[in-house]
């Protein structure tokens, strides 16, 4: 999500006006149910007010919408860098996309077998 805010952000579009309404793009872009779709714009504004340096708080706090409006001042071009940033970032933290195998239960006793 966090790439395709930076490409919109290539028109010299600033960030508050290119990341409302990513969510629209979640579903198509990720595989994740547009309902849920806010909480993945959630997430990229959380890693992009972190990028800054910001505490982003919690998902539902002000912190965020406080973080992107202080960043919205910027120039677009700073704007772009703290987007990079964030997209770096969260390449390297975030975990991985694979699905692990469950371990393999215990083998159970044999049938009429007790102790």
């Amino acid at each position: 999500m966090l790439d395709l805010v930076e490409d919109a952000m290539n028109d010299d579009i600033p960030l508050t006006d290119t990341l409302n309404g990513a969510r629209h793009h979640a579903e198509d872009m990720l595989g994740v149910p547009s309902a849920y779709g806010i909480l993945v714009e959630a997430e990229a504004a959380a890693q992009i007010v972190q990028a800054a340096g910001l505490d982003a708080g919690s998902p539902f706090g002000l912190a965020i919408a406080q973080g992107l409006a202080g960043i919205e001042q910027l120039p677009v071009e700073q704007q772009q860098k703290l987007v990079r940033a964030a997209a770096r970032r969260y390449a390297i933290t975030a975990p991985s996309r694979s699905t692990a195998l469950p371990a393999s239960a215990p083998p159970r006793p044999a049938a009429g077998r007790s102790r």
